[in-house]
């Protein structure tokens, strides 16, 4: 089974809050991202998940 075929893992860490940018300190997806995600395609999730990696680096 290829990468494609497995759902695609929430990245969610169950630290929940968001900031004052109103990304979650846990796992750096935007609010607007969280409600997407239970919706989102496969695409999407995967550009929500490219999006929180740089934020990440960035606040590191």
């Amino acid at each position: 089974m290829s990468d494609t075929a497995q759902p695609i893992k929430s990245p969610c860490i169950e630290v929940c809050a968001l900031d004052d940018h109103n990304v979650c300190i846990g796992c750096y997806r935007t609010a607007d991202e969280i409600i997407d995600w239970f919706s989102a395609s496969d695409d999407r999730k995967r550009d929500i998940l490219e999006a929180l990696k740089r934020r990440r680096a960035a606040s590191a």
